[in-house]
């Protein structure tokens, strides 16, 4: 599982830096596409592969599905760590993304965020205050405690 927050920086040939805990957990290759809410979704290959299945089981009859895997698959990239533990984000990722110096990276359970640093402090800022709201509003089948 993938938890914590933390503060890296992005170089100018666009490799990040990824926690030791996130290394080991992803493996030698996964994968990085574009996330919502402009940020970049970094899964394992298994939860990759995962979410590819269910993918498929969707109507590719109906536009806002193949708009969907457009925006998904279209933007992937399978990538690897260097020696440094360095990953290199594609340039139409970083672009989406807007990754110029600072970033925050997430790990959001079942996958790593990566987000401009200012806009995920923008972003926290606005959503934050709404969490107990948030909260109550999800599906009561969960049983979640907090």
């Amino acid at each position: 599982m993938f938890m914590g927050e933390y503060s890296h920086t992005i170089d100018v040939k666009g490799r990040v830096i990824l926690p030791a805990k996130f290394r080991d957990e992803l493996g030698m290759n996964f994968v990085v596409t574009r996330g919502l809410e402009g940020c970049l979704s970094v899964y394992t290959m298994d939860s990759w592969l995962h979410l590819a299945d269910a993918m498929k089981k969707l109507k590719a009859s109906k536009e806002n599905v193949r708009a969907f895997k457009r925006f998904v698959f279209g933007s992937a990239a399978e990538v690897e760590f260097d020696k440094q533990g360095r990953i290199l984000i594609p340039g139409t990722l970083r672009e989406y993304a807007h990754l110029e110096k600072e970033v925050t990276v997430l790990g959001t359970g079942d996958k790593i965020e990566i987000w401009n640093k200012d806009a995920y402090e923008t972003y926290a800022a606005k959503i934050v205050p709404d969490m107990e709201e948030i909260a109550e509003s999800m599906d009561e089948t969960l049983d979640l405690e907090f």
